[in-house]
């Protein structure tokens, strides 16, 4: 089963470029059982194996803008940093409940923003200013993000770069891959010290992966992109609802246990 979970991820990676950290966690949480903050550690960890078969591709094209990567790096590194630190803050008080409602408002929230850029074309517009001086500031957010949830590089990284640069459209790309596949390897190193993951899902995870990476590279050139991922961020949008519907179950139900253990406990007493 893992295999086949990590091969449909990747090839879904591969064939609408959406972030294997923005898939992979409620994937892992909702169908594998796998506790929130294990299926961050294991979703950078994963993000990073894949994005490691990816980024050579994009490297040997010349489609990675070194210096606008560096100024993302500059704000991105230090804000996953930050993250993962708050993700085992919020792991060690036992605050699980909390953990997955905040990960699902990020998640629903990623999927709404992308629902509504999904419908702007990346064309190339070399009348855009070049605004890449901000980048550091708005990528510190997004890779506290990235450390906290493993989502958001993809997502957030490739809107800011159209709105701030002028790159063009495969730079985009190539340069948000670039950046998303640092971030997680920074993050998945964190969360490695912190609290090892389970490795042998790991492993089944990266074999299917490497798979469904090269498979969805052979296909992505004969299958359109756009289609795919409205469908995929409206599947991940029901995935981050039925996050919040969880946690808010469970805190009813915690609630609801505490105050019956409150009655138990006026009643003994009035005996």
């Amino acid at each position: 089963m893992e295999y086949v979970v990590g091969f449909l991820i990747a090839l879904f990676i591969a064939l609408t470029g959406v972030g294997a950290g923005t898939v992979t966690v409620p994937i892992l949480v909702l169908f594998l059982n796998v506790p929130a903050a294990a299926a961050v550690s294991i979703g950078l960890m994963f993000s990073a194996a894949v994005k490691l078969i990816l980024v050579p591709a994009q490297v040997v094209r010349g489609t990675v803008a070194w210096r606008t990567l560096g100024l993302m790096l500059a704000g991105g590194v230090p804000g996953v940093l930050i993250g993962s630190f708050l993700l085992k803050h919020l792991v060690h008080t036992g605050s699980q409940n909390l953990l997955n409602a905040i990960l699902g408002a990020i998640l629903v929230s990623t999927a709404s923003w992308q629902l509504v850029f999904s419908f702007r074309s990346m064309k190339e517009n070399d009348e855009r200013p070049d605004r890449s001086k901000l980048l550091p500031w708005l990528m510190l957010p997004v890779g506290t993000e990235v450390g906290f949830s493993s989502a958001g590089a993809g997502a957030l990284g490739s809107a800011a770069l159209l709105g701030l640069t002028p790159l063009l459209p495969a730079q985009v790309v190539g340069t948000d891959i670039t950046f998303g596949f640092v971030l997680s390897l920074i993050g998945s190193g964190a969360h490695w010290f912190s609290q090892g993951p389970d490795s042998g899902l790991l492993i089944k995870l990266i074999a299917g992966g490497s798979v469904g990476a090269l498979f969805g590279a052979a296909l992505s050139t004969h299958i359109p992109r756009r289609p795919l991922r409205l469908a995929l961020w409206i599947w991940l949008l029901i995935l981050g609802g039925q996050f919040l519907s969880n946690s808010f179950h469970a805190q009813t139900v915690q609630a609801g246990q505490a105050a019956g253990q409150a009655e138990r406990a006026k009643a003994h007493d009035l005996r």
